[in-house]
């Protein structure tokens, strides 16, 4: 038996090396290149994996962010306009408590306007405005509201603004309450 296993091996031994010597030396190292091209492309990959996971956590980890963000923003989007009025509470406090003991109806309005006037300055360093002259201009339903029309007391106030019921308030470019406005027919 020992005789034919060691046939067996001079058999395979000699077989390798006649494939050794058939086969060309560029494609023996073609295969050895084509299998560190491969571990190579193999590491490739496994980097650009971990570096988009990397990037997706960090991308989520923004929007989180950002989100929380925008949400404390519009949270306390209005504190500085509610810093701002409370003096004028306390005006309007120390206005009622006065006239109580204020006998002179005068002192009272003054008292009323003063604090008025203080109120509309702080919205207007705010950026409200008030929609001034609207009456015997042509009606726009963009930043008017028609309530009612009546009969147009002259012939050029038709399809025009006759009256306004409330006054309209923008902020910036942005309507925050439309004018109520009469229109004549």
């Amino acid at each position: 038996m020992k005789n034919k296993e060691e046939l067996d091996q001079e058999l395979n031994h000699q077989a390798e090396e006649q494939i050794m010597e058939e086969t060309p030396q560029s494609e023996i190292e073609d295969l050895s290149d084509t299998e560190n091209q491969g571990a190579k492309l193999e590491s490739e990959i496994t980097d650009l994996k971990d570096k988009y996971l990397r990037l997706y956590s960090d991308f989520e980890n923004f929007r989180k962010r950002t989100a929380k963000e925008r949400i404390d923003l519009i949270k306390t989007a209005s504190e500085d306009v509610l810093k701002d009025l409370i003096p004028v509470v306390d005006d309007f406090e120390r206005a009622t408590k006065a006239s109580e003991i204020e006998t002179d109806i005068v002192k009272i309005k003054e008292g009323n306007q003063l604090i008025f006037h203080k109120l509309v300055r702080i919205l207007e360093t705010k950026g409200l405005k008030v929609m001034d002259d609207l009456i015997g201009k042509p009606f726009n339903p963009d930043t008017q509201e028609a309530i009612t029309q009546i009969p147009a007391p002259k012939e050029e106030l038709k399809g025009m603004v006759v009256d306004v019921v409330e006054k309209g308030y923008t902020l910036g470019d942005k309507v925050v309450r439309y004018a109520k406005v009469v229109t004549g027919a």
